[in-house]
């Protein structure tokens, strides 16, 4: 251990992410990203923000980009914060919001930079456990808590749970800032955003890696009342006041603005998710219902650390999540037609069908 290292770094636990290996003729299905580009007139506008102006700091408020996903989803640009992808902005989220003299409640299976956040902020944690289905129960979160979030739908289980639930926690937790993390919801789960008006106790998180194929860029964003935006901007001053450079302002400004090509790319996602879902079922797996672009699945006679080396080996990377109540599992994110033969090809060959 260095002897330079502070408390604080020699006792963190940090985030794991999916692995980015460089092997010939991988089909990489471990990180969620989108298997298709992103719009074409968003590359083109940073190729077009590419120029000599990248001498001057870009304008710190993204004052353009916040307009326009304002405009996007019905609400005011005061409602709207942007960072460093989803990830910058929860981290500012859990220091600005989450820190209370109470706990903050997550599920016990969720995304699991949540608990790295925590630590690193020095939020007082607790975790409620999903049911034997991985299903969420509001009344499970009805005990004494200074704030909650939750993924929705849930990373890395795949399962959306329904706006009435949602509406009914926040509901119930007025005196208390909620979360809810929708880095997948354009896959098919129920935003919140309809609930925005009605509640001040309400943030809503989203990120352009997923759906919109720019994970690459790191763009993210909240949505919010003024107040809770107002926080996230105090805490984003404080650490980084130019969270955005220019190409990634105009970038995420495009492809908003491009919603058909955003419409399209969405449905083909689905379509293959759902092929995928029913090529995995002929193999035997139990697949969890997916409203995200990635599949939660289980083979019964198989153990999924076995199946993700038996993969691996094969030139197909999926993630395998070795904790007690999801190592049977493997997550495996929906690529292109042709990413999907190669994986039932090589699953097909491991499990004997």
């Amino acid at each position: 251990m260095n002897p330079y290292w502070s408390a604080l770094a020699r006792d963190l636990h940090p985030y794991v992410p999916g692995e980015q290996p460089h092997i010939a003729d991988l089909v990489k299905l471990n990180t969620n990203e989108n298997p298709y580009p992103p719009s074409p007139k968003a590359l083109e506008a940073i190729r077009a923000a590419a120029n000599e102006a990248l001498r001057l700091y870009p304008d710190h408020e993204a004052t353009a980009l916040r307009a326009a996903l304002a405009r996007y989803h019905g609400v005011a640009p005061e409602n709207v914060f942007v960072g460093n992808g989803s990830d910058e902005v929860l981290a500012h989220v859990f220091a600005a919001l989450l820190r209370h003299d109470k706990p903050l409640l997550f599920p016990d299976v969720t995304y699991s930079f949540y608990p790295v956040y925590a630590q690193l902020t020095g939020v007082t944690c607790e975790t409620v456990p999903l049911d034997a289905d991985f299903r969420l129960s509001i009344a499970d979160y009805r005990r004494p808590c200074g704030a909650i979030i939750l993924a929705n739908p849930n990373a890395p289980t795949s399962l959306a749970h329904p706006l009435a639930g949602l509406e009914a926690l926040v509901a119930e937790h007025a005196d208390i800032p909620v979360v809810i993390d929708e880095a997948y919801v354009d896959y098919g789960g129920e935003s919140a955003l309809p609930l925005l008006a009605r509640f001040s106790n309400l943030l809503i998180v989203r990120t352009f890696s997923k759906s919109r194929a720019l994970a690459g860029l790191r763009v993210g964003y909240a949505l919010g009342d003024a107040g809770l935006i107002e926080a996230l901007v105090r805490v984003k001053d404080s650490f980084n006041s130019y969270p955005l450079g220019a190409p990634a302002q105009a970038g995420a400004l495009a492809s908003v603005e491009d919603e058909p090509y955003f419409q399209t790319r969405l449905a083909e996602v689905i379509a293959e998710r759902d092929r995928m879902t029913a090529e995995l079922d002929q193999l035997g797996f139990e697949v969890l219902p997916s409203a995200t672009n990635f599949v939660f699945a289980r083979h019964p006679r198989f153990a999924g650390a076995d199946l993700a080396a038996d993969l691996r080996a094969r030139a197909v990377l999926v993630r395998h999540f070795a904790k007690p109540r999801t190592a049977a599992y493997l997550r495996i994110t929906v690529g292109t037609p042709a990413d999907t033969g190669r994986l039932i090809q090589a699953l097909g060959e491991i499990v004997g069908v």
